[in-house]
């Protein structure tokens, strides 16, 4: 039976449970690493650690250095009733889209603790809800919020996981290199760097970074048989001076992640410095500009496969998940890797 790179359910796969990754291997390069080579239709198999052995060596890298903020908060309505909150994204300075676990009605306000609260101004049709925060009774801007955040609040850990996050996730569910505060969701490729591998790869290429700060859109699955149907979530992007530089000249460039190859292939089509980027590449929207991408392994229907089987097509895609399976290689956000070359 042929498979329809337009049919969401072409993008179907078993995998056993047992390879759905619940901690992150330690030390964190040393996750399994697949590399594929379209040119050969080729695999090997090896460790991160050895990245470098494989990287083209006149290719620059984009990084994304979003930071997961603890985005799941707990709180109580005046009532008594508990409620879950879990941000999604700023959407300016006050107005905030949130998913709330537990029945709540519009000005419904929500205590976190003595400080924080909120106040339900908008019930959105897709389930999210638009919140202003308040610190002290007083209306705060988004940034204001974060450092009581990151006191009382849980890193929002993705579902397929399904534990309580602990103070370890607060190590390893971050890059080396995340700086810039406001993702709910990790960019995941990017957790295999140690210190230690990042910087040797770093010496040996240009580099440079992006920011997108992913939302829980990542995790949302495609609903519709027909993918060009699907309705792509949008995510905050930034370019820095430096990245729109490599991106702009003829260099061969390498995307560390999903997340920086929509941020950059968005930019390419719109020449936006920043904004609210919604690519969704797919057989149908193929990359322009970047020709080498690290990932990790993800959900069946998802975009995120959609995205991979942009660079080497549906049946390669599937060919190279059922091999990973087969090596028992580790799926999803604290998962194990594949470079594709």
């Amino acid at each position: 039976m042929s498979l329809d790179p337009l049919k969401t359910s072409s993008y179907d796969f078993e995998l056993p449970s047992s390879l759905i990754a619940k901690e992150q291997v330690s030390p964190r390069d040393s996750s399994k690493l697949l590399v594929y080579d379209r040119a050969t239709k080729s695999i090997i198999h090896t460790f991160f650690y050895n990245i470098e052995k494989f990287l083209p060596k006149d290719c620059a890298i984009i990084f994304n250095n979003t930071k997961v903020i603890k985005a799941r908060l707990f709180g109580v309505k005046p009532s008594g009733g508990k409620n879950e909150v879990l941000i999604n994204k700023a959407l300016d300075a006050h107005n905030v889209n949130v998913f709330i676990r537990g029945r709540v009605k519009k000005d419904t306000s929500i205590s976190f603790d003595q400080r924080l609260s909120c106040k339900v101004m908008v019930l959105n049709e897709d389930g999210s809800r638009v919140v202003n925060f308040y610190i002290n009774n007083k209306l705060a801007r988004f940034e204001e919020i974060l450092p009581i955040i990151d006191e009382i609040g849980h890193l929002p850990l993705p579902p397929y996981i399904d534990r309580e996050d602990t103070d370890d996730d607060n190590i390893t569910y971050q890059t080396v290199f995340a700086t810039q505060e406001g993702a709910v969701a990790a960019p995941t490729a990017s957790l295999h760097f140690s210190d230690e591998l990042y910087e040797n790869v770093c010496k040996n290429h240009k580099h440079a970074f992006v920011t997108l700060h992913v939302g829980s859109g990542t995790f949302k699955p495609v609903d519709c048989e027909d993918i060009l149907e699907h309705p792509m979530h949008s995510e905050y992007y930034d370019m820095s001076d430096e990245a729109l530089d490599i991106i702009n000249s003829d260099q061969r460039l390498l995307s560390v992640g999903t997340t920086s190859t929509r941020t950059i292939e968005y930019y390419v089509r719109i020449l936006k410095k920043d904004g609210e980027a919604n690519l969704f590449l797919n057989p149908n929207n193929l990359p322009k500009r970047v020709n080498y991408l690290l990932t990790n392994f993800h959900l069946p229907k998802s975009t995120l496969i959609m995205l991979v089987s942009s660079f080497i097509g549906l049946e390669e895609t599937l060919k190279v998940y059922e091999e990973a399976i087969n090596k028992e290689y580790r799926f999803y956000s604290y998962g194990d890797s594949m470079l594709i070359i």
